[in-house]
């Protein structure tokens, strides 16, 4: 399933709905995971009504037993798969964001070893794009930096601990009994 796709389901259900309350979704990109190839193209928002358009609409890049046949297609076409994707969500943010639009990205693995190399880590970058900057004023003491690629002194944390921190950042503050 495309993720402009996907994006696209997301935006008409859950989030143009003017009758709703904030919304917090965990959406799964797709177009990124195995086998990369053939991806979709981006195409208008306008134009994807059912998602019958991607069916119309010629894929891009080889069969995946050709590419898998040889090591650098296979890391092309996951580069381009990745570019894909990001593409799709900044193409998203253009169409239908606004101030209250918050994304977070994460990475949910490496790929496979045929592309990140043998004895690759298991850290995955974590992005946070949002358009209020009172939103990343909330985590400037983070040690993150602007961009999409994190620097290699970048602060390393288990899920747990972003998780813990994202919450202690954006959550509500306990009542703490006796104080109130």
């Amino acid at each position: 399933m495309p993720d402009q796709y996907t994006l696209a389901v997301l935006q008409r259900l859950e989030l143009a709905p003017t009758d709703r309350g904030p919304v917090m979704v965990e959406v799964d990109l797709v177009s990124s995971h195995t086998p990369w190839t053939p991806r979709p193209r981006l195409i208008d928002w306008s134009d994807i009504g059912d998602g019958s358009v991607f069916r119309r609409s010629p894929a891009v890049g080889g069969s995946p037993d050709a590419v898998w046949r040889d090591g650098d297609q296979v890391r092309a076409a996951y580069g381009q798969a990745i570019e894909y994707t990001l593409s799709s969500l900044i193409s998203f943010m253009q169409e239908y964001g606004d101030d209250d639009l918050v994304l977070i990205l994460v990475g949910d693995h490496q790929p496979a070893a045929i592309v990140s190399g043998p004895g690759a880590g298991h850290d995955v970058p974590i992005s946070i794009i949002a358009g209020d900057g009172a939103v990343l004023d909330q985590i400037a003491d983070w040690g993150w930096q602007d961009g999409m690629r994190p620097d290699p002194a970048a602060p390393v944390w288990p899920m747990d601990a972003f998780r813990d921190r994202f919450l202690t950042a954006f959550g509500p503050v306990p009542e703490v009994p006796g104080t109130s």
